[in-house]
């Protein structure tokens, strides 16, 4: 198995060695490493180690206001104290975030658009309520209240964040100006024969993969397909049409809607279309959005071109021994447009005799624009 080919386009047959996945991986990253160049392999990321979804999402977002972001930042790097118990350590950063909160309040309220602030306000009020929670909870080492008082304090700073997203970051090139595009982000519920998935698709950094997706989805395109792939550690592919086409018919053009490769790296104004990191020499780049935890969705394309992908998704069946985060051979090679949010035990439980009942758009489906 060939670490590079996470997610191309398959038939709709799977490997009959799918049992042997973990093990086949493991050595196939092993091989592809020592197959790399000496140059590229010391260059190689060390790994990221933001692997909650919800954190990858807040940090992707295109705003800029310190104050939120390094609060955001100070509860979601408690994570380590809290397994090693370390309760002075993570009285100090309630303690801190409660100084920082009180401080900056002002600042962060009149950072936010005039319409938004009185709403701005109220989260800003429970924030506060939530942090002091947190800090109670560390004075009487009570895991499970800490960690329901951060979940809420993040979820309070998410929706400030939303509130700091502007208008649309940045142009998108002239000559994919038919293909649709989600200028935003939207929710959608995954209805398997397993159960259900909710993910959060992303069309701040990847608009034309995004906007493929939710366009799909709104056209019930995904509803009754199987999954054509399922590998243990590896990946679970659908999006492959019944009948002898591997991809969407536009019914405009009768030919087969293609999207290009697109990726996004931090501080580059707009993402980089049809290049992988390698092609662009970029060999420690991380993307906006990483291939770092269970449930990552990718857009499949073939091994013979980057920019014909057109319907097929695989869900990234993260794990960290054999596919860390940052080293995992697909970042920089394939567009990762959202992530899983609820559902990770469904999706644990899918295989190759499962299958997509029905997908729908669930909130931003306004985000979605035909076309430029």
């Amino acid at each position: 198995m060939d670490p590079a080919r996470h997610g191309i386009r398959q038939p709709r047959t799977t490997s009959p060695w799918r049992p042997l996945a973990g093990l086949l991986l493991a050595v196939a990253l092993v091989i592809g490493l020592l197959g790399t160049p000496a140059r590229v392999l010391a260059a190689l990321p060390p790994g990221n180690a933001v692997k909650d979804p919800t954190a990858i999402l807040r940090n992707a977002l295109p705003i800029d206001q310190p104050d939120l972001q390094e609060l955001q930042h100070r509860l979601e790097s408690t994570s380590d104290d809290l397994r090693a118990k370390r309760w002075s350590a993570l009285t100090a950063t309630a303690r801190r975030s409660q100084t920082l909160l009180s401080s900056r309040r002002q600042a962060i309220l009149d950072s936010l658009p005039a319409n938004d602030q009185t709403q701005g306000s109220s989260l800003l009020d429970a924030l506060d309520s939530e942090i002091q929670t947190l800090s109670a909870a560390t004075e009487v080492s009570d895991r499970d209240g800490f960690l329901n008082a951060r979940r809420a304090a993040l979820s309070s700073i998410g929706q400030l964040e939303g509130l700091l997203v502007g208008d649309f970051p940045f142009e998108i090139p002239a000559e994919f100006a038919d293909l649709p595009r989600l200028l935003g982000r939207a929710t959608v519920e995954i209805d398997t024969t397993q159960g259900k998935l909710t993910a959060v698709v992303d069309g701040y950094n990847a608009p034309l993969t995004a906007g493929a997706f939710v366009d799909l989805v709104q056209k019930g395109f995904y509803d009754g397909l199987p999954f054509t792939r399922a590998e243990d550690f590896y990946v679970l592919q659908t999006g492959d049409p019944k009948g002898p086409e591997t991809g969407y018919i536009d019914p405009r053009t009768k030919a087969e809607r293609t999207v290009p490769l697109e990726i996004k790296v931090p501080g580059e104004a707009e993402p980089f279309y049809n290049a992988t990191f390698e092609d662009l020499g970029q060999f420690t780049a991380q993307p906006v959005l990483p291939f770092a935890t269970l449930g990552t969705m990718g857009w499949a394309h073939s091994d013979e071109a980057l920019d014909d992908g057109s319907s097929q998704f695989f869900f990234f069946l993260y794990e960290a021994e054999l596919t860390p985060a940052g080293l995992n051979l697909v970042d920089g090679r394939y567009s990762a447009f959202g992530y899983v949010v609820d559902g990770f035990d469904v999706l644990e439980e899918l295989g190759i005799s499962d299958g997509i009942v029905k997908a729908r758009v669930i909130e931003g489906g306004d985000n979605l624009k035909p076309h430029a």
